[in-house]
């Protein structure tokens, strides 16, 4: 859970005053993970006065993904010599244990910016990558409720993520709570909205409604038997497999509606094939395989 990853710390954590007892722990160690920030100053000091809230504020900008460390060289004098340190504001950047850049003086707040945006990159997502997949796993597993916690959780820290906002849709459609879901999905904000993974939760919902109104296979089979020609029997067929997991079976029925008549129903063959393939990942056999042989059915 998100709760116990060390590379997304409460918002408290991120920046904090050290000194030579504690930076082993609080620089070294704690950069393994995530870049750690340390800020060497003095209460005299002019320009410390200017570049330590800078720093501070494009750290907190940072979400968790760069830590900061204050150390004054007053009271920390051994470490200041054995890190050279000859005038301050001194700034060094540590990752994984090792120093990574540094600079002097004091900089202007677009290059504080880039300075930890830079050091932000070294971490990739500060750990939120490992929790969605962490929550994808659980509702792989069944566990719904449990995956939409995670998946509100990376909201929370990342409201623009995209895979966590088509995750928590997915668990409610998961769940059977389809209104939820519809509800998020219907007030995406506007940078997710055409998101592929939001397109694919949308692709899901439409066929769990599908599901949910799906007939007996067993009748729709028999009603196919006795009259081949029957384009609604092997729509609602397809349907019907789709709903009890036969997903290879669906597309089967699908692409034989297709052949037999293309543009029944407005096309409607066609239509929820792209349903289906929009709902299920690009790499998928399944997906691959049945968009060759739509495609050579349409330029037949």
């Amino acid at each position: 859970m998100l709760g116990t990853n060390s590379a997304a710390p409460a918002k408290g954590d991120w920046i904090k005053d050290s000194s030579e007892a504690t930076f082993m722990k609080d620089v070294i160690d704690a950069s393994v993970d995530v870049p750690v920030i340390v800020d060497f100053w003095a209460p005299w000091c002019g320009p410390c006065k200017t570049l330590g809230p800078q720093l501070e504020a494009a750290v907190t900008a940072a979400k968790g993904k760069v830590r900061m460390v204050k150390i004054n060289v007053d009271e920390n004098q051994q470490i200041s010599a054995q890190l050279r340190i000859q005038s301050i504001p001194t700034v060094y950047a540590f990752f994984q244990g090792r120093p990574v850049d540094a600079f002097q003086g004091a900089l202007p707040p677009s290059e504080v910016k880039k300075f930890v945006d830079k050091l932000a990159a070294l971490a990739g997502d500060g750990g939120l990558g490992a929790a969605l997949d962490e929550a994808e796993a659980m509702l792989a597993e069944g566990a719904a409720v449990d995956a939409a916690e995670v998946f509100a959780a990376v909201l929370a820290e990342e409201p623009q993520n995209a895979r966590a906002f088509a995750g928590l849709a997915r668990a409610h459609i998961a769940a059977g709570t389809l209104d939820q879901a519809e509800a998020l999905l219907n007030n995406a904000p506007a940078a997710l909205a055409k998101a592929q993974e939001v397109e694919a939760a949308r692709a899901q919902l439409a066929l769990a409604r599908q599901a949910a109104k799906a007939g007996p296979a067993d009748l729709l089979r028999a009603r196919l038997e006795a009259d081949p020609s029957d384009h609604q029997a092997r729509f609602d067929l397809a349907q019907a497999l789709h709903a009890s997991g036969d997903v290879e079976g669906a597309i089967d029925q699908l692409l034989d509606l297709f052949r037999r008549d293309r543009e029944w129903n407005n096309g409607a063959a066609r239509a929820q094939l792209f349903t289906i393939f929009d709902a299920m990942k690009p790499n998928d056999p399944l997906v691959q395989k049945g968009r060759r042989r739509l495609s050579s059915l349409i330029f037949a």
